[in-house]
């Protein structure tokens, strides 16, 4: 009966371990936050990683957008859901549609990292370029895809 007793503990014992095991191990499963292709790897299988370290660069594959810096001085006439033609460069000018999704609430140059603020109090006016996102509606298959850095000319009918 003593036996029995002793096994039934090392029994269990083991069972935890298993237990602590299958935690452990769910704890090294990675997901990504959005559906994409894998841009970059940073890591290697088997390297040690830590919380909050990049292990990975995704591109999303959905929600494919254009952001276009346009001049201050093309604001005017220019509206969120407005169509837009776009002339990929790197398929040689093909043409993609989108729409206006937004028009940013400043210039490029209160995002830069380098403002270029007059500390001097000279003052030469410069046009400045406000963001503009367009989203990518069509007129682009799956064998020509718009990559992030990619150069577009983007036309607005204003009229």
């Amino acid at each position: 009966e003593a036996g029995v007793r002793l096994a039934q503990a090392r029994l269990g014992a083991a069972q935890a371990a298993r237990d602590n095991a299958s935690l452990q191990l769910s704890y090294t499963r990675v997901t990504a936050p959005v559906s994409g292709v894998v841009s970059r790897k940073q890591v290697e299988v088997g390297q040690l990683v830590q919380a909050g370290q990049p292990l990975l660069t995704i591109v999303s594959d959905t929600g494919v957008w254009v952001t276009a810096n346009f001049k201050e001085t093309q604001l005017h006439d220019l509206r969120v859901g407005q169509d837009v033609d776009l002339e990929i460069d790197a398929y040689g000018g093909v043409s993609a549609k989108g729409k206006v999704e937004s028009v940013s609430a400043a210039t490029g140059a209160k995002f830069a990292l380098l403002p270029p603020d007059n500390a001097t109090g000279n003052f030469t006016k410069v046009v400045q370029r406000v963001p503009v996102r367009i989203r990518v509606t069509g007129g682009l298959g799956a064998e020509r895809p718009l990559r992030p850095g990619m150069s577009v000319v983007a036309h607005v009918a204003t009229r």
